[in-house]
């Protein structure tokens, strides 16, 4: 008995089409096993990815009426506890979709809403709310300096890093890292959820080992004021 299974290998970042294929013939029951062990390591490693669907923005928008009641029709949300979702790289809503869908992250308003998503709807609304532009928000001029140098430079005496590290200077994320845009964001929302990734309610750093989790342990309530304060105003163009 044999068989030949086709192995996509991924190149370059998460959410980029698979870049190059190999047949691997397995002719015996134990080369089998063996295979199976390796395409676990494979998958663990994120060196093989499942094939997904492609989002269409424009299904999407079909699919938005009920979302635009919190998020806003373009994705721009009017209330402050509630994240915009213009412009975010589309793969990062799809994950917190997918999050909420599986009880990885839970929300008594969102975790109704995605379960009953299909993956295909879940890409879709991921492309359309990627597709739109975030309106510019303001900073509070109080908080806003004391936000921008924690933004930048971090609190070394607390060791806490920089946000610009991972979510750019100007607050554009990085997509193939699965770092989310923050620029323009809700200050209500962005505190809300430094406080629960503090607080251990908010898990969906595991993958990056608990990043947020450990950054936000060590800021205080004031800081987390503050530099939500300025990613409010920060402008991504």
């Amino acid at each position: 008995m044999s068989c030949t299974i086709w192995v996509f290998a991924q190149l370059g970042g998460a959410g980029r089409r698979p870049a190059s294929c190999e047949g691997i013939t397995v002719r015996s029951k134990n080369a089998m096993k063996k295979l199976a062990v390796y395409l676990s390591i494979c998958l663990g490693l994120g060196l093989i990815t499942q094939a997904k669907a492609e989002g269409n923005a424009e299904a999407g928008k079909a699919r938005s009426a009920t979302c635009a009641a919190c998020h806003g029709m373009d994705g721009n949300s009017v209330n402050p506890q509630w994240p915009s979702l213009a412009g975010q790289d589309s793969g990062y809503i799809a994950r917190q979709l997918m999050a909420f869908k599986s009880g990885d992250r839970e929300n008594v308003l969102m975790s109704p809403q995605a379960m009953g998503l299909m993956d295909q709807d879940v890409e879709d609304l991921a492309a359309y709310f990627s597709s739109q532009a975030i309106a510019p928000g303001t900073a509070d001029p109080e908080l806003a300096p004391a936000g921008e140098r924690l933004y930048r430079g971090g609190n070394l005496e607390a060791n806490i890093a920089a946000c610009a590290a991972c979510h750019g200077p100007t607050g554009r994320g990085n997509p193939p890292a699965s770092y989310p845009a923050l620029a323009g964001q809700h200050a209500d929302y962005v505190v809300a959820q430094l406080k629960a990734y503090r607080e251990g309610s908010r898990k969906t750093d595991a993958s990056m080992n608990q990043m947020m989790r450990n950054v936000a342990a060590r800021m205080t309530d004031k800081e987390m004021r503050a530099v939500a304060a300025y990613i409010q105003g920060l402008r991504s163009e």
